[in-house]
């Protein structure tokens, strides 16, 4: 039988705890300090503007690539997400409005684990009363399941033309088994201030087609492509595509004229990082 440990040690042990706790809160309070001298270069209160998605995924990366011991991934991501909303909500307030025609209990895991407490969550009955609370506001996000099928209808149509709210993100920036909010989806905002924010190993269109040509499908993943979502229209096809940003929207749209299916219209509705999978680590 193991003999307990001696109570100097586990004084000892507590009161290193107590010196990290107190150390990590001064850190908090520190990057607080920052973020207000931010906010005075920046400005962003006032231009709604605090988002900087391609920032946030490398930083997300970076910390799933770093991290090693007992604690488990789930709560280091979990605590940097709320890190970075919170500030980032600081620094602008804003909204998470989610389509919850497929179930509001996903996405509200979603939005709390990525956003946290403190920046409100806002419920919309359609992907179309999502993307209009968007357009409507100063610098909310809104936030959309991948895997709903036809059930949300052809939402990033409502995405194309200018000025119209764009795809940011994918959630989440680090994807894994079991992980405790992994319904994927796309994030939406108002077209952010600094293009150079956006982060582009995709990029995503709305397609539509007139017709569809049988090895089609092969062209796209020749192009590396990837139908995300496909939705029928009256007198056509309209497919929400997933495309590499280091291939040209014309080279697409040229390999698929050849082969008899052409776009009738191929608008672009955002961009995201690329995904980034951890296997077969403990969670």
């Amino acid at each position: 039988m193991t003999s307990p440990a001696p109570k100097a040690d586990l004084a000892v042990l507590r009161t290193e705890i107590d010196r990290i706790d107190a150390a990590m809160h001064d850190l908090l309070m520190e990057r607080g300090r920052i973020i207000d001298r931010l906010i005075a270069v920046k400005r962003t209160s006032a231009s709604g503007s605090a988002f900087r998605p391609g920032r946030e995924a490398s930083m997300m990366r970076a910390i799933a690539e770093r991290h090693a011991g007992l604690l488990p991934l789930d709560t280091v991501e979990g605590i940097w997400r709320v890190i970075i909303a919170t500030f980032t909500y600081m620094q602008a307030p804003f909204a998470v409005h989610a389509d919850v025609s497929g179930g509001d209990a996903p996405m509200r895991d979603s939005a709390r684990f990525h956003f946290g407490f403190t920046v409100p969550y806002r419920p919309h009955p359609s992907a179309q009363a999502v993307i209009a609370a968007v357009a409507d506001s100063r610098g909310d996000l809104g936030i959309f399941r991948l895997d709903q099928g036809v059930t949300a209808g052809a939402w990033w149509e409502g995405l194309a033309g200018q000025g119209r709210p764009k795809v940011i993100a994918r959630l989440p920036f680090i994807e894994r088994p079991g992980h405790p909010a992994g319904t994927p989806v796309f994030v939406i905002a108002r077209p952010l201030d600094d293009p150079t924010a956006a982060q582009r190993d995709w990029v995503l269109y709305a397609a539509r087609f007139e017709r569809w040509r049988e090895g089609a499908e092969a062209i796209l993943a020749d192009h590396g492509a990837e139908v995300v979502a496909s939705a029928g229209l009256r007198g056509g096809l309209t497919q929400l595509l997933a495309l590499p940003g280091t291939v040209a929207p014309e080279t697409l749209t040229a390999s698929l004229a050849e082969a008899g299916a052409p776009p009738a219209r191929l608008d672009e509705i955002g961009s995201h990082a690329a995904r980034f999978r951890v296997e077969n680590r403990e969670a």
